[in-house]
């Protein structure tokens, strides 16, 4: 990718206009924001914006707008894909922008700054008795723009939807400056095109989220959790379905995990215990949250009876704490961390319909296989919704950079799998930079060109998060 260099003039405008605290040339300060968690990605800047309210954002694209120089719109930089990485050009950070604004408790709503911690307001939606049920392994350090961005999905989304679904109303800001305040938190609103969504997912790339109004839930008064050990992942989703039937639908997570995901958790995070006695190939993490305590234990007992009458399982543990509930949720969550200290690897975040799940990861699987038997297929994932995260590491002992030859066709057999099922290559994670290629392979040229319209539309000059997602 071709690294922008700034206009010195330019760079002495957008500083004059923010002042001495809005801004950093600190090449300490930047490094951080110019690579990506997994360490894979890198970019390169030499200025970071860091405006303190939506009228400063508004500004600072009017400016570059003006000035034809591209920017690159950056949250918490917890992302997968690169689709916040600068390469030259100014980083505009939002983190500056971290008020929870209002809540408003008869409508189930809050409204926030984009640059809100999404741990942050998941704690001021506790304050008031209320839930905000994102929730994801980094959401001690994400920000809400950024999941609105990328329309984060989460281990919660089978009971209440992705950020597309959680969100009344968004401010945006357009790459010219123009404000859009669309935080009115009507949940109806038929007076034409719903333009918030637009943005949600549009990674940056057609406007700046500088707020948003979320909707508030009914803070669960009961939770049952329970790892159980399934039979294959048909099992699993099968189990799914008679866990929601049981429930009448109060199963919150349903997340599919394998033998070696655990294995790696036990391996490289302190602290972490094997919930069940014996060796299993396959897991589920299961939770169904009730308004009242009442009967859910129940609830959650019986479907783990019937799902062993039927064959779908072989053991599993009720959670007896909160700390043990939390140990649970930890293995869930350390798993893509701890397959970083396995060596090389390469992550497919892919969706398929819940009822070709199985077929998929067996079919995947042994693709990879026959490419090397000694590459680790790591599947686990968000079963509830098709979200699968099918990662492949190196083998034991091998060299890196020979893995990383073979990345580019087992990226292919995976997405070419997951597209053959009905399914897509990203499920959550977005396209960014990493995946705009690629996409292009499985976007059908249609969709592809109205995209291309739209940003031509919002973005005309072409200045916002280059050469990500189109």
């Amino acid at each position: 990718m071709t690294v922008t260099t700034l206009d010195p003039r330019i760079v002495g405008r957008l500083k004059a206009l923010l002042g001495p605290q809005g801004y950093s040339e600190d090449p300490e300060v930047i490094a951080p924001l110019v690579k990506d968690w997994r360490g894979n990605l890198g970019g390169a800047s030499i200025l970071l914006l860091r405006p303190a309210n939506t009228e400063e954002v508004a500004k600072v694209l009017a400016l570059c707008h003006e000035s034809g120089t591209a920017i690159v719109p950056q949250g918490g930089n917890t992302g997968l894909v690169g689709g916040a990485l600068a390469q030259g050009e100014p980083i505009l950070s939002l983190s500056r922008l971290n008020r929870i604004r209002a809540v408003d408790i008869l409508n189930d709503a809050v409204t926030v700054d984009a640059g809100c911690i999404l741990a942050d307001i998941q704690a001021a939606a506790e304050k008031v008795d209320r839930l905000f049920p994102m929730s994801l392994g980094s959401e001690g350090s994400c920000q809400i723009g950024g999941n609105l961005s990328t329309n984060s999905g989460g281990t919660a989304v089978l009971r209440y939807g992705n950020m597309r679904d959680l969100v009344l109303g968004l401010e945006v800001v357009l790459a010219d400056g123009t404000m859009l305040d669309g935080l009115s938190g009507l949940r109806k609103d038929n007076t034409g095109y719903d333009l918030k969504q637009l943005f949600i997912g549009a990674e940056g790339t057609l406007g700046v989220i500088t707020g948003a109004t979320l909707k508030l839930f009914p803070r669960p008064r009961a939770v049952e959790t329970a790892f159980i050990a399934v039979r294959d992942p048909e099992a699993a989703v099968e189990l799914l379905a008679r866990a929601q039937a049981v429930s009448g639908g109060a199963v919150s997570g349903f997340e599919l995990i394998a033998r070696i995901c655990l294995d790696f958790v036990l391996r490289h995070i302190p602290g972490s215990r094997d919930p069940l006695a014996a060796r299993h190939d396959w897991y589920v993490l299961a939770e169904m949250t009730a308004g009242r305590a009442s009967g859910l234990r129940d609830t959650m007992e019986a479907v783990l009876t019937e799902g062993q009458e039927a064959g779908l399982l072989s053991d599993a543990v009720l959670a007896a704490s909160e700390a043990q509930r939390e140990a649970f949720w930890r293995i869930r969550d350390s798993i893509s961390e701890s397959q970083n200290k396995e060596g090389a690897r390469v992550a497919h975040d892919v969706a398929v319909p819940r009822s070709r799940i199985a077929g998929f990861i067996a079919e995947a699987t042994r693709a990879i296989n026959a490419v090397d038997p000694a590459l680790r297929v790591i599947a686990f994932g968000h079963i509830g919704d098709g979200n699968v995260h099918f990662n492949v590491s190196q083998a034991v002992g091998a060299s890196p950079e020979a893995f990383k030859t073979l990345v580019p066709r087992l990226s292919e057999i995976v997405y070419d799998l997951a597209c053959a099922r009905g399914g897509s290559i990203s499920a959550e994670h977005g396209i960014g930079s990493a995946k705009r290629e690629t996409i292009k392979r499985y976007k059908q040229p249609a969709q592809l060109e109205l995209m291309r319209r739209i940003k031509a539309t919002l973005d005309p000059k072409g200045i916002l998060n280059p050469g990500k997602v189109i």
